[in-house]
């Protein structure tokens, strides 16, 4: 199943651009640009799901809200065909009952906060607010015969150890409110805070609203609803074991059964490793469910699994198969499953058979996205490309390569706009080919010499993809050239590419991007002054890493960083991640500190940037404060952006997306000294 890449070749895709002249055309170059102010009128397009009878598509559509400087959602219904395209009411995550006569769907409510609606889908088109929950539900679906609704929940808890009797206070005394207790390994999380004030657990309402039954207890999380065919077991995983947050059990969990009716719970998985995200089989025999082995590697990909309902039987299905794989869905007649894989800079459409075969269905630069069908076999997703932003598609499950585009909209934005060639490469880099793309601005010349950015994905356990990037565009309708690849630890190209910087990051994929800036620059149209390196989180522990390791780059923009691991662990909400090191730094720091960029700051003559959230918790302010510092220190010119009201990334806010965009441009315009190629933010 692994497509091979054409060696040192590259696969232009500039077929996909579509040059429209009109009024407003820029003089000088002949061609209207991407603006940043085209950002605020940019639509997306998420979760199409197609009625049962196959006649009506509800999807998700966000958009900008200027004024509050927020991302917002509408819900919004058409025809099958596209047609009678229109707005239907503010929410998300839309789901139609089985027998099609109501959605269920998400939206602000009463007493505060996201809460669960139903609407019918009559003439009426009367709505009513199932829930009225102090904390919001999450996983929310349709019993099967669209009486109940089952989602999940916090339900609050103290601290075993909080609570202590202090003398009697004053009348009218205003005392100091009492501190936090913390008695969990994990006790906070990004864009969330404090997650150790309680549990989630899993509950029901009626349908029709009501009072919420909660199906699960303990101390324990769970997560993930799937209903048996006859309603009478929902499947969720959990790790319900005492000791269910030691280091040794970061990576567990299980699959279970509740009884709707009585709330017994009974264990379906009993194995080292995770088990998770359960589905049943449309005759309710089989369980299908994503699976791994237990490992101390940094990465692996998990697998497809079956079980029979008892949790007997358990058989791998997905074989030697060694992609990203996600979205279960059961064919109509339980032959077997329909699943996305995220490959080689694409997503697709891929089916395992109980047989165990694996066959790919769609091909393509493209990211498609599978989110339902009808009981005809009528499905509907997302489909992106270098130059399309996503839209809905409608497409048999029979011939998925056979796609309708039913919805446009971005057309209006960007009509007349003339995006830069998207050219996909493979290099080679050690054991590996290394998969890349180049933005080359509107008007590209080859005869010039254009300044570059080398933009580094985060995770570091992520891909890169040949999809529409609004950032990159922008840069390149700038007049720089950017250069974003997949290097080894990426995922999307097998687990022994993803798990090659296993107790080696960030270092053993750094020659894969050194290498990648090698093969743009021998083709001739890169001005090897005027270099410059940036990303965030992964991104940013490699940016502080390249600079304390080489001078090749004019400046560079280390965003969310970690830089110090041994103080990072103590800090961050990513604590698991101290098993990717061979030993506790306080067994063997030699690994820490060779992995760690605040160690290499003495090296360091790069004039480097620093932009991090304010209230981030995965590479937490403290790590930007002890490089900058460190910068100052020895003197190497330096900068800290505080980026207000964001947690992890500096970009969630409209405003700050913006922001960081012309940060990156003014700081390398500071320190460039390319004089041919334009250099603007609104790229006039």
């Amino acid at each position: 199943m692994t497509r091979s890449p054409a060696r040192l070749s590259w696969i232009p895709v500039s077929t996909l651009v579509a040059v429209l002249v009109v009024p407003g055309t820029s003089a000088q170059t002949g061609v209207q640009r991407l603006k940043l102010e085209h950002y605020l009128d940019m639509e997306s397009v998420s979760d199409p799901q197609i009625s049962p009878d196959g006649t009506q598509i509800i999807y998700t559509r966000g958009w900008i809200d200027k004024v509050n400087d927020q991302r917002k959602a509408s819900l919004w219904i058409m025809k099958a065909d596209g047609s009678r395209n229109r707005e239907l009411l503010e929410g998300g995550g839309a789901r139609w009952s089985p027998d099609g006569e109501r959605i269920l769907f998400t939206s602000q409510g009463e007493p505060s906060g996201t809460q669960l609606f139903v609407r019918w889908m009559d003439a009426e088109g009367a709505v009513s607010q199932v829930t009225r929950l102090e904390h919001s539900p999450s996983d929310a679906e349709w019993s099967p015969d669209g009486q109940w609704i089952a989602f999940t929940k916090r339900v609050d808890d103290s601290a075993e150890f909080a609570g202590v009797r202090l003398p009697s206070r004053p009348d009218d005394a205003r005392w100091t409110g009492e501190p936090k207790i913390v008695e969990r390994a994990g006790y906070k999380r990004d864009r969330a805070g404090y997650i150790d004030t309680g549990w989630t657990h899993l509950f029901i309402v009626p349908a029709v609203g009501g009072t919420p039954r909660q199906l699960t207890d303990g101390s324990w999380n769970h997560s993930g609803v799937s209903w048996s065919p006859d309603g009478e077991e929902i499947y969720f995983s959990a790790y319900r074991t005492e000791d269910w947050d030691r280091p040794g059990n970061w990576q567990e969990s299980e699959i279970y059964a509740v009884r709707v009716a009585t709330g017994g719970i009974r264990q379906l998985t009993s194995r080292r490793g995770p088990d998770g995200q359960p589905v049943p089989s449309p005759d309710g025999q089989r369980i299908a469910y994503i699976a791994g082995d237990e490992h101390r590697d940094t990465y692996r990909n998990q697998r497809i699994y079956v079980m029979n309902r008892d949790g007997s039987g358990s058989r791998l299905i997905s074989g030697a198969y060694d992609r990203q794989s996600g979205g279960l869905q059961w064919a109509p007649d339980g032959s077997g499953l329909f699943f996305d894989v995220a490959r080689e800079g694409y997503r697709s459409l891929h089916f395992v058979s109980l047989q165990g075969s694996v066959t790919q269905l769609t091909e393509g630069n493209q990211l498609l996205s599978l989110s339902s069908f009808s009981n005809d076999g009528t499905a509907v997703g997302t489909i992106a490309s270098a130059h399309e932003p996503g839209d809905v598609y409608r497409f048999p499950l029979s011939n998925p390569q056979n796609a309708a585009r039913l919805t446009h909209v971005n057309a209006d934005i960007l009509h007349g706009v003339t995006l830069g060639e998207v050219e996909e490469i493979w290099y080679p880099s050690g054991e590996f080919q290394v998969q890349g793309w180049i933005v080359k601005p509107p008007d590209f010349d080859p005869s010039r010499e254009y300044p570059m950015m080398l933009a580094i994905h985060g995770g570091p356990h992520s891909m890169y993809n040949g999809g529409f990037n609004f950032a990159f565009q922008e840069h390149a309708s700038n007049d720089y050239v950017v250069l974003y690849t997949n290097p080894r630890g990426s995922t999307g190209y097998g687990t022994a590419f993803a798990n090659a910087i296993n107790h080696d990051y960030p270092g053993a994929d750094m020659p894969d991007l050194m290498n990648g800036v090698d093969e743009v620059l021998r083709r001739g149209y890169v001005d090897a002054n005027n270099l410059f390196v940036y990303g965030c989180s992964g991104g940013g522990i490699l940016t502080s890493y390249i600079v304390g390791n080489t001078d090749r780059f004019t400046a560079a923009s280390a965003n969310c960083p970690i830089v110090n691991w041994m103080s990072a662990m103590g800090t961050s909400d990513a604590i698991s991640y101290t098993r990717t090191f061979e030993k506790p730094y306080w067994e063997d720091p030699a690994e820490w500190i060779d992995r760690s960029s605040i160690f290499y700051v003495g090296n360091v003559t790069t004039p480097t940037m620093l932009m991090t959230g304010e209230n981030d918790l995965r590479t937490p302010m403290g790590q930007t404060e002890e490089y900058y510092q460190a910068l100052q220190y020895v003197g190497v010119p330096t900068v800290m952006l505080r980026f207000q009201d964001e947690w992890h990334g500096t970009g969630s806010k409209p405003s700050n997306f913006m922001r960081t965009q012309l940060y990156l441009q003014k700081w390398f315009e500071k320190w460039g000294t390319h004089d041919d190629a334009r250099m603007t933010s609104d790229g006039s």
